[in-house]
């Protein structure tokens, strides 16, 4: 299917122009995310049919189904959906920025940073679930703030801020296993479940947060999808196209760490979403550029259905969800690797 663009106007003169194969790939994932959140919901101990699952979201469910998906199941769900999406979209503001497909919170040491403030609060103050989550956010925005500051000169440019984001990575990680030395076998235990990334437990208490940022973060960031669509081709001629360059730089740099401190407090640091989402997104698409929403929307996709794999494809063990994101982002790497060396690539 060939890239199709059309310009949509509006009665007031507003011209869109529309990529009808990335429209297309936004729907098909949306229907792929919402299925497979509705089979996920009615999977567990006390099954639900997908047609029982809907009906008690409608409010037309028994008292039982009530409960067990609205107070059980629900909110894991859509923290799975926010976080995905937050990842997904947080990877591709970062990806485009510096202008590299490695150049993802992972690799740039976001999710250490997090992690960094997470464990903080775990092994220092025996913090609890809600000071976890502070901690995280704190240390992922303390460590943003950190690589943007490092990276600067003269503006911040895409190898300086991927040779940082890993030396800084690389120092977080050291600061991590230091802490986890220094800490007791129960609050060790606690803080290795917390690094794997899960979503066991997740309630209310974490969508509203969440939701709340991305009400603000998502819409920010798509309205500024066309100047980091200039910055692509290089600072010059972004100037010369009237781009505010290092203004739009720190507002999406800034919106894509709060995104994905976000995410990682609300979920611990699920690896790989944020690298691949934005990639595969790409591949479907085929459209040059960030592929903002499209990455949203396969982040979302991928994380709940690498939920419903971790409670579902191993029988009666259930994983927590960061490592089957681990194992399938592992995989989607080493394929990458193999394409690119037949095609003479690498």
């Amino acid at each position: 299917m060939k890239t199709i663009n059309r310009a949509v106007r509006s009665p007031g003169g507003l011209s869109i122009r529309l990529d009808v194969r990335a429209f297309i790939v936004v729907l098909v994932l949306l229907a792929a995310a919402l299925t497979a959140s509705v089979v996920l919901i009615g999977t567990g101990d006390f099954p639900i049919p997908a047609a029982d699952v809907l009906r008690t979201l409608f409010g037309q469910g028994n008292e039982g189904q009530e409960f067990i998906v609205n107070e059980l199941r629900l909110p894991r769900v859509l923290v799975g959906l926010l976080v995905g999406a937050s990842l997904g979209l947080g990877g591709a503001l970062f990806q485009s920025i510096s202008r590299n497909p490695l150049g993802s919170p992972d690799v740039l040491g976001l999710g250490q940073g997090a992690t960094a403030g997470a464990l903080t609060m775990i092994v220092l103050f025996s913090g609890d679930a809600n000071q976890v989550a502070l901690g995280a956010l704190v240390g992922g925005l303390v460590t943003g703030l950190a690589i943007y500051v490092l990276a600067w000169k003269r503006g911040v440019h895409g190898y300086r801020l991927v040779l940082v984001g890993i030396g800084v990575s690389a120092i977080v990680t050291a600061v991590n296993g230091y802490l986890l030395t220094k800490s007791d076998i129960v609050d060790a235990a606690r803080a290795v479940v917390w690094m794997t990334g899960s979503l066991d437990g997740r309630d209310w208490d974490q969508v509203w947060p969440l939701l709340g940022l991305c009400a603000v973060l998502v819409p920010l960031a798509l309205c500024n999808a066309r100047g980091l669509r200039m910055m692509e081709m290089g600072d010059d001629v972004s100037y010369a196209l009237g781009v505010r360059v290092e203004r739009v730089r720190l507002l999406l740099m800034v919106a894509a760490v709060l995104l994905t401190a976000s995410a990682t407090a609300a979920a611990g640091p699920v690896s790989f979403v944020a690298l691949t989402a934005p990639q595969l997104a790409r591949r479907l698409t085929r459209s040059p550029g960030p592929n903002l929403l499209p990455s949203l929307c396969m982040g979302a996709a991928l994380l709940v259905t690498a939920d419903w794999l971790s409670q579902r494809a191993f029988g009666a063990e259930q994983l927590p969800v960061g490592v089957v994101t681990g194992v399938l982002g592992g995989v989607y790497l080493l394929w990458l690797l193999v394409t690119e060396r037949r095609a003479g690539r690498i």
